[in-house]
């Protein structure tokens, strides 16, 4: 449910995501096809049948600077009861990347860059789930982009890095090693903020242009600040539109402090290594703070001038804290695990849909036996509307509740080194807080293929 005259960032978003609000319909229906199916068949024949002479030949490029990579990640995915409607389909991404190391490549150490060439494909797996948040991480308009582009220099002692390009900010900021097991896009950043400004930040499926800086005081400590183009699509077509006068900027700081095993080695690994390729151990806890600010004018959600408008408002921000942390750990050099994750984030709730985020979560690393690598975990977030999205919905005669809710158990098994694959169950409570849509149990299976 949208106010009448509200922005069109809202609309952006709700097609970014896949939300929608119509009422459901009593009988059953496919959304889209099952695309992923047959392209993951391909890849996996293909990978089977030149497996050592694509080893190979990137072992020799990798050598000499250059790692060519290839990823797939496909979903098929069904709505078993409530939401919008009953029904299956499928979503996928393709990503083509290319990574260049300076120094073996160009003899300038410090020096690195990256490609990562995105086609997305397949259905809008919550427009079946009629939810706010984004029942899957997958999900977003069909398109092939270049998705990030850019090169970082860390200078020399590894204390000082800068990135310049196309950049996903969420590889570095708002991002817990133990969320991102989950399919919810709200475990990957917080929907107060993933869905804040015109059409979301720079994240996926749409980043920007922007330059990220990053310092590391201590080992164990790393301070990141990053300046983007505050609308990654133009706000009235949904084109992109780099720089627009009207998009101002993106603001976004975190600060990261880390905690590692008691292993000398790890924490000799860890010292003074910065940067998207830092190739850090992994880490035993980690909490970050985080701040955000877009200079842009926004639409009042629910205020209005003597004309009847919507009061135009100079800026947008919000912050966020997010901690990960090991509880539990096998003996000796087990790989058993049991993390918990904690995600509490909250933004300006004149010109921001959800005020209040709060996620939470267990990941439990090789529980079954014989399964070291496997993940099993359970989690909850909780979106909140804010005060003034609240306002203008039962201003207008909308009906709407506070929150949305959506809890998830998800298994991820390590077939293979190259393959994993994930069966997914989601309930969300209240989806997209609308009273007409009832509560939805969704399934999901998610096969990711590296090569």
């Amino acid at each position: 449910m949208q106010l009448p005259g509200m922005d069109a960032r809202v609309g952006q978003v709700e097609r970014r995501f896949g939300f929608a609000s119509a009422p459901r319909r009593a009988s059953s229906r496919t959304s889209g096809r099952l695309w992923f199916l047959p392209l993951a068949i391909l890849l996996v024949a293909m990978r089977s049948a030149a497996a050592e002479d694509l080893s190979a030949l990137k072992a020799q490029l990798v050598q000499d600077g250059v790692t060519p990579s290839l990823q797939y990640n496909g979903d098929a995915f069904g709505d078993l009861a409530g939401g919008n409607r009953r029904g299956i389909t499928g979503t996928g991404n393709l990503h083509v990347q290319l990574g260049v190391d300076g120094g073996q490549l160009l003899n300038v150490p410090g020096l690195s860059g990256f490609l990562d060439l995105l086609w997305i494909h397949g259905g809008q797996p919550s427009k079946l789930a009629g939810d706010a948040q984004g029942v899957s991480n997958l999900a977003a308009p069909a398109a092939v982009r270049l998705y990030e582009a850019w090169l970082e220099y860390n200078f020399p002692g590894n204390r000082f890095s800068v990135l310049a390009g196309r950049y996903d900010l969420n590889t570095e900021f708002y991002h817990l090693d133990s969320a991102s097991l989950f399919l919810n896009s709200s475990f990957g950043i917080g929907p107060e903020f993933g869905q804040s400004g015109f059409a979301g930040p720079s994240i996926f499926p749409d980043t920007s242009l922007g330059a990220r800086f990053a310092f590391k005081p201590a080992p164990n400590i790393v301070w990141r600040t990053a300046v983007l183009d505050g609308t990654p699509l133009n706000p009235q077509n949904g084109s992109p539109d780099p720089f627009n006068a009207g998009s101002g900027v993106l603001v976004v700081s975190e600060l990261e402090i880390l905690t590692f095993p008691n292993n000398g080695d790890a924490a000799a690994a860890a010292e003074f290594h910065i940067g998207r390729n830092a190739n850090l151990p992994p880490y035993d806890g980690k909490i970050a703070v985080g701040a955000w600010y877009y200079t842009a004018r926004f639409n009042d959600l629910s205020a209005v001038n003597a004309a009847g408008n919507p009061v135009s408002r100079r800026g947008s921000d919000g912050a966020y804290v997010i901690l990960d942390h090991t509880l539990l750990r096998g003996a000796d050099a087990s790989t058993q695990r049991l993390a918990g994750f904690l995600q509490l984030g909250a933004a300006d709730q004149q010109v921001n849909r959800f005020g209040v985020y709060i996620g939470a979560g267990l990941v439990a690393t090789g529980a079954l036996p014989g399964r070291p690598d496997d993940q099993l975990g359970i989690a909850a977030a909780m979106a909140r509307n804010g005060s003034h999205f609240l306002a203008g919905q039962l201003a207008a005669g909308q009906p709407v509740d506070a929150t949305e809710t959506a809890i998830e158990l998800s298994y991820q098994s390590q077939v293979t080194s190259w393959l994993t694959v994930q069966p997914d169950l989601q309930y969300v409570l209240h989806p997209n807080t609308n009273p007409r849509v009832r509560n939805t149990t969704v399934v999901q299976l998610e096969l990711e293929m590296k090569f």
